[in-house]
C-alpha cells in the first residue's frame, strides 16, 4: 500500500475529487494549508510601494491505495489538478506498512 499526498490549488480540489470519485478512489483526508514552493509566493505592486504574500493557500490530499491502483491515482490527480502555471502543486508518495480499520479492529498490510 501507498500513501499519496497531493498538494494542489484550492480551485482545483472538485475536480480532482470528482475524478479520483470516477476511477472508485472515495477515501481521503483533506486539509486547507498554506506554504510556499519555489515561486516564494506573489508580489503585489500598489502605489503605496510593493505587497508579499509568502503564504499561499493550498489544499492537502490524502488517500491511501493498495500499490496497483498508485500510478492510476497520479496520473488523475495530475490531470485535474494541473493549470500550466507555476503553483500547480506537488504529489508526493509514501509507503504505508499497515492500516488498522478501528472499527471492525481489521489490519490490512
Amino acid at each position: 500500500m501507498k500513501m499519496i499526498v497531493a498538494i494542489i490549488r484550492p480551485e482545483r480540489l472538485q475536480f480532482v475529487k470528482d475524478g479520483l470519485k470516477d476511477i472508485g478512489i472515495y477515501g481521503m483526508t483533506i486539509t486547507h494549508v498554506t506554504g510556499r514552493g519555489e515561486q516564494m509566493g506573489l508580489v503585489f505592486t500598489t502605489r503605496v510601494g510593493k505587497f508579499v504574500v509568502d503564504e499561499i493557500e493550498k489544499v492537502k490530499i490524502e488517500t491511501v491505495v493498495e500499490d496497483d491502483r498508485v500510478q492510476t491515482v497520479i496520473d488523475t490527480i495530475r490531470g485535474k489538478a494541473q493549470t500550466g502555471h507555476p503553483g500547480d502543486g506537488k504529489i508526493f508518495i509514501m509507503p504505508v506498512l499497515e492500516s488498522i480499520r478501528i472499527r471492525a479492529d481489521e489490519t490490512t498490510g
